[in-house]
């Protein structure tokens, strides 16, 4: 019985993926079809701000195991 369950929990997980992918490229596509033109600029903030918070979140991120290797002893310099 508990071999069975590591294989029913990915066919599980694929199938929820499956449909969140199907979804998603289903919604991009109306709103293509749709013809809604945005503004350029408003484009380009967005994306800006997207990629500022993105590698904020990696230094961050970094920042983080840097300070739990040295507070449990691990030796990560360079």
């Amino acid at each position: 019985m508990m071999d069975w369950i590591p294989i029913g929990l990915v066919i599980f997980k694929l199938v929820v993926l499956g449909i969140g992918m199907f979804y998603a490229i289903k919604w991009h596509y109306d709103q293509g079809k749709k013809g809604k033109v945005r503004d350029r600029r408003a484009l380009l903030r967005t994306a800006s701000m997207v990629a500022v918070v993105f590698v904020l979140a990696l230094v961050g991120l970094v920042q983080l195991t840097l300070a739990v290797s040295r507070m449990i002893g691990l030796d990560m310099n360079l």
